[in-house]
């Protein structure tokens, strides 16, 4: 099975505490969580993804907050030496994120005006 992730979700999927949108969008996020713990092949975006399809915020395939959080894939992709459309195992991403954002202390310069910060701040 092929998932439909963007970019930024990487970091998403590594702070994620159970809290969210709407429960029927923190149900989906752990579902989507444990797909991927499988190490299943993705798709990078910087679009709607599998993830969005239960976001309140996604409008008909398209995210109210579209150019913030295309600004957070954009950033996420480009300092993982990564493109648009790249296909790759979860893991191999995982880990990306993790060694160039997450262990770099980049996070915060990348999604520091999200709305979720704090949970991710306080995990850091």
């Amino acid at each position: 099975m092929l998932y439909r992730i963007r970019a930024h979700h990487g970091m998403c999927f590594f702070f994620f505490q159970g809290k969210g949108y709407s429960g029927e969008f923190t149900e989906h996020m752990r579902q989507m969580k444990r797909k991927l713990e499988q190490n299943p092949e993705i798709l990078l975006l910087a679009e709607t993804d599998d993830v969005c399809a239960r976001c309140p915020h996604n409008r008909g395939g398209v995210c109210i907050s579209a150019e913030k959080v295309e600004r957070y894939d954009r950033q996420v992709l480009a300092l993982c030496g990564l493109g648009c459309e790249t296909r790759m195992r979860w893991e191999d991403f995982e880990a990306l994120v993790d060694e160039h954002i997450l262990t770099a202390d980049r996070r915060e310069e990348i999604c520091g005006d999200c709305q979720w910060n704090e949970l991710c701040a306080g995990r850091a």
